[in-house]
């Protein structure tokens, strides 16, 4: 409070000075101009009122108009030439604006002197820099997607022309019918976790709550994904503590399921994953831990951004939504993820979930 009255205060007697400055300069120039029309004789200061009518002494009112005229002509003339040097930082804003409009996000403000002033240009160059991070995010989002949603389509009409020809034994066939099932589940896949993820994006409040065994819903989870995990000879070591939870069953289950399935997918063949939930005071503590590949720091910064991919030559199936997904979902939940990895030395997912 005391920091913001203080700022407060320097822009007030900012403002004080400024008109005092005004006051006092065009109080000296009509002075010095009284001063001068006397010495040219133009006017005078009478001392008594006039004693006769044929105008030996120069009329009162005449002066007081002149010297009112004075006043409003030299106090409008300061007035303009220091209001516009006081106001070239609102100028700079605006023009920095007017760039921002236009899609230049580098654009900086540097103002200084004034509490207020140096505040507004330390929240304006934050917020460019904001918008900078969000448009290289947009664009690096636009590129992954057209990716990952062009691939499948490409993949699809080159075999639908194969097929088009005659010369084709049932084998091939076969093959390139598999080959066009496999990727149209895969562009729906993609579709439907777009759509998930743009769903639960815009979602603020939990609806539809209700108290259900977590440890039951990760354990059928798990189940859901034996296909997977059984056929790289994973081994679970599975500790669940009874814990009762009082939420969406169908929002929390997409968080099982992609950390799940990125345990699974960045695992070696024969690995080993753990899993534990445990109930520690008012928190919820889920761990999910692999032996796998891992990542490095430069990965972890970007693991939870939309289509990002550390596996950029793509050998690794995913379109880099799943940990985007929990991310948001967890947040909506009023919770915390975090994760910790080394290069290869696997990854533990920690997800902390508030207990009622």
């Amino acid at each position: 409070m005391r920091e913001f009255f203080k700022k407060r205060l320097s822009l007030t007697i900012t403002l004080v000075i400024f008109v005092f400055c005004v006051m006092v300069a065009t109080f000296l120039l009509i002075v010095g101009s009284i001063l001068l029309l006397q010495h040219m004789g133009v006017t005078s200061l009478p001392a008594s009122p006039p004693q006769n009518s044929r105008g030996d002494n120069k009329h009162p009112l005449a002066s007081f108009l002149l010297f009112l005229v004075l006043c409003v002509l030299l106090g409008t003339a300061l007035t303009a030439f220091f209001s516009k040097k006081a106001l070239n930082p609102i100028r700079k804003v605006i023009d920095a604006i007017h760039k921002v409009a236009g899609g230049d996000f580098d654009v900086q403000v540097n103002l200084e002197g004034i509490g207020e002033l140096e505040e507004l240009s330390h929240s304006f160059n934050k917020m460019t820099q904001e918008l900078s991070s969000i448009e290289t995010l947009r664009s690096d989002f636009m590129n992954n997607f057209s990716h990952e949603f062009k691939t499948p389509i490409v993949s699809i009409r080159g075999f639908a022309k194969l097929l088009r020809d005659n010369n084709l034994n049932e084998k091939e066939k076969k093959e390139y019918l598999d080959i066009i099932i496999k990727e149209s589940e895969r562009l729906a896949e993609l579709s439907t976790n777009v759509l998930t993820l743009s769903k639960y994006e815009n979602l603020e409040i939990v609806t539809d709550t209700a108290p259900f065994r977590l440890d039951e819903q990760i354990r059928k989870t798990i189940v859901l994904m034996e296909p997977k995990w059984f056929k790289k000879e994973i081994t679970l070591n599975v500790e669940l503590d009874e814990v009762i939870y009082n939420g969406n069953e169908d929002l929390t289950q997409q968080i099982w399921i992609n950390l799940l399935d990125n345990a699974i997918k960045f695992s070696y063949q024969g690995g080993i994953i753990n899993i534990s939930l445990t109930k520690v005071n008012y928190e919820i503590h889920f761990v999910i831990k692999d032996d796998g590949i891992g990542m490095d720091d430069q990965v972890k910064v970007h693991i939870f951004e939309k289509f990002y991919q550390s596996d950029t030559a793509h050998s690794k199936t995913g379109y880099g939504i799943g940990l985007s997904l929990v991310k948001r979902i967890v947040e909506i939940c009023k919770g915390d993820v975090s994760v910790q990895s080394e290069s290869g030395k696997g990854s533990i997912f920690t997800i902390v979930l508030p207990y009622s």
